[in-house]
This record gives structure tokens, C-alpha cells and sequence, in this order.
């Protein structure tokens, strides 16, 4: 668990100082999750980030019923189930920008003689981003943290029940928002055309998942990061690639959104 937690709390931590740095030219960009934006699918990774402070808040289950390659199962990642995620990231974005968008009218009838002055006293120079870009970002840090938080305060042991219905452990379930936070800071990396961010620990957790902690075949030559790239669709795998990941027998996972 401590392992799992630490590269939770790594990775958001990476993912919070990266948003306070977007403008809204790169909250606009297309993503390759599509039809999402930039700003969807953030609000997509928020939402999952956050998902288990109220899972944890929720009734406890008798028993696991599955782990987390488990949860990565085809049948929960069905047509219907992705467009259903897909709808929600999106009517979520446009909710908590309009509310952004009234809560920035409001403080600024009341802030901006107060501004003027701190300008002054600053001589100018007085900057940062635009509250509503703060807020984005600031939306994000008070998710995860929530949700660690709850986490620190449970037993390993803590079964939940996910929004698919299936009993898992707790230590087993943050394994997912692992997966959840990295591979999609590298659609959000590709998006914003900026290096990979993913840390260390995350790389391990999700690469020791996708491969069942077995070792990659040597004729690969993958790093960490290539990886995860090849064994989640980031990148193609070529004929060779294929050849030698089924003669290792590695159990393919399903990623919808």
C-alpha cells in the first residue's frame, strides 16, 4: 500500500504543478482521446483522482471480487461504457467552468480596486495566472488530496466497491488511479507537444501491473516508458513486437477512457 500510495501521491503532485502552468490556448487542444479536449480530459483524470474519498465513504463489501488487472477487463470497457465516460468528462468540464466563470465575475467586482492597488506597490509586476486557470488546478490538488487522505485514514485490507460494481481491495483499486493519473499525463503530454512527465514510482506501478511483474522479453529493449506507451495504444506495436509479446504470454489489458 505504501508503495501504491506514494506513487499516487507522486504523480498527482507532478500532474497539479503541470496545470498551473496551462493558459487556454493549451486547455483548448485536441487530445487522442477524443472528442475530449485538453480541459475534458482533465476533468476526466480529476474525477477519477479523486473517485475514492466517497468510495471509502461508502458501506465496505464483504470480500474482493477482483484486482486490479481484473478491473481492467474488456467487458468493463464497452461502447457504452466508454461513450457513457466520454459524455460525463465533458458535461463536468462546462460545469465547473461556468461555475469558474461566476465565481471570477463575482471576485472581480469586488477585487479590482484592490488589485490596482497591489499593482501599484508592486511597481507592475505583480503577475501570476488568471483565477479561473488557478482554479483548475487547484480543483485537481484538493481532489487527490481528499482522496488520499481517506486512504491514509483506511486499513490496506478496506474493500470498495467501484462505479462498475465489482468488490475490490483498496490497495488493489489505487493501483487503477495510478494508471489512471499517468498514462493519461501522457495523452495530456502529447496534447500540450511537452516531455513526458511520468515519475519514477508511477512507471513502476503501472509497468509491474500491465506486466504481471513479470520481465519485459530482452529482444524488446523497452525502457519503462515505452512500455506503457506500446501496452496501453499509446504507440504501435510492430510485427515483431507482437510476436514476442504473445510468446511471453502477457495478459493484455483493456483501456477504454
Amino acid at each position: 500500500m505504501e508503495l501504491v500510495r506514494a506513487a499516487f501521491r507522486a504523480e498527482c503532485a507532478q500532474l497539479t504543478e503541470i496545470l498551473s502552468d496551462l493558459d487556454d490556448a493549451d486547455l483548448d487542444r485536441p487530445t487522442d482521446c477524443p472528442p475530449w479536449t485538453v480541459r475534458e480530459l482533465i476533468s476526466h483524470v480529476r474525477t477519477g483522482a479523486g473517485r475514492l474519498a466517497d468510495m471509502l465513504a461508502a458501506p465496505a463489501p464483504p470480500h474482493a471480487e477482483v484486482d486490479a488487472a481484473g478491473y481492467f477487463g474488456a467487458a468493463k470497457f464497452t461502447p457504452e461504457v466508454d461513450a457513457a465516460r466520454i459524455d460525463a468528462a465533458r458535461s463536468d468540464a462546462a460545469r465547473s467552468d461556468a461555475a469558474r466563470s461566476d465565481a471570477a465575475r463575482s471576485d472581480a467586482a469586488r477585487s479590482d480596486a484592490a488589485r490596482s492597488e497591489a499593482v501599484r506597490v508592486a511597481g507592475g509586476r505583480l503577475g501570476g495566472p488568471p483565477a479561473g486557470r488557478a482554479a483548475l488546478a487547484a480543483e485537481f490538488d484538493r481532489a487527490w488530496r481528499a482522496a488520499d487522505e481517506a486512504v491514509g485514514a483506511a486499513p490496506a485490507e478496506r474493500v470498495v466497491r467501484t462505479r462498475h460494481g465489482d468488490a475490490m481491495r483498496l490497495t488493489e483499486f489505487l493501483r487503477t488511479r495510478v494508471v489512471e493519473v499517468g498514462v493519461h499525463g501522457l495523452d495530456l503530454a502529447a496534447a500540450l507537444n511537452r516531455p513526458p512527465w511520468l515519475t519514477p514510482r508511477a512507471a513502476a506501478v503501472i509497468a509491474d501491473l500491465l506486466t504481471g511483474g513479470r520481465p519485459v522479453p530482452a529482444e524488446l529493449r523497452w525502457d519503462g516508458l515505452t512500455l506503457i506507451r506500446k501496452t496501453t495504444g499509446r504507440a504501435a506495436l510492430t510485427g515483431p513486437e507482437q510476436a514476442a509479446i504473445d510468446a511471453a504470454g502477457f495478459r493484455w489489458l483493456a483501456f477504454g477512457r
